[in-house]
């Protein structure tokens, strides 16, 4: 049943609000994709905060006119769009769509990363791929601390082989006496 006037600005109004409090924005190709599938897919977005929604082309395109985005043409994009809202981590709604793209062969066919926008710039699909494939907001500081705590522990150890050196020799020196 079609959506009535009311229905339709009910939606672009949740639209907006989503644009403007989405760091990054992801858009995805769904082809017959099953309520376990699409359920899966909201949940592990709903863990990194992030949300999936489904909205008619026409509808997306009117949202997005307002943010003045060179080169979005939501029209353009084949099959049915969903946007992947991402409201903690730029990364995340990417990597988990194709996470889940990857997670086995029929899902490949069922949802595709079609394009995203970052920072109000539009992202092509080779791009929004290799978005997906940098580490994670959390990855990146673990990997800043390992690399902050790394002299850190380098220092302990030499002083602790030093001390341990010296305990050495205080045995050996005792042995000998002994």
């Amino acid at each position: 049943m079609p959506k009535t006037k009311l229905q339709k600005q009910e939606i672009l109004r949740t639209l907006e609000k989503k644009i403007k409090k989405a760091k990054s924005i992801v858009f995805t190709e769904f082809n017959s994709l099953g309520v376990k599938g699409n359920e899966e897919l909201r949940n592990n977005l709903r863990e990194a905060d992030s949300e999936y929604m489904v909205a008619k082309k026409t509808l997306l395109d009117i949202a997005f006119k307002e943010e003045k985005i060179e080169n979005l043409d939501i029209k353009s994009f084949e099959g049915k769009i969903a946007a992947v809202f991402g409201y903690k981590d730029e990364v995340a709604p990417a990597k988990i769509v194709d996470e889940f793209q990857n997670k086995n062969e029929e899902n490949k066919e069922k949802v595709r990363l079609v394009a995203g926008i970052l920072e109000n710039k539009f992202l092509n699909m080779t791009e929004v791929t290799a978005l997906a494939k940098l580490p994670s907001k959390d990855e990146l500081y673990a990997k800043i601390v390992g690399s902050l705590n790394a002299p850190i522990s380098g220092f302990v150890n030499v002083l602790a082989g030093n001390i341990r050196g010296l305990v050495n020799v205080l045995k050996a020196i005792e042995e000998k006496k002994a």
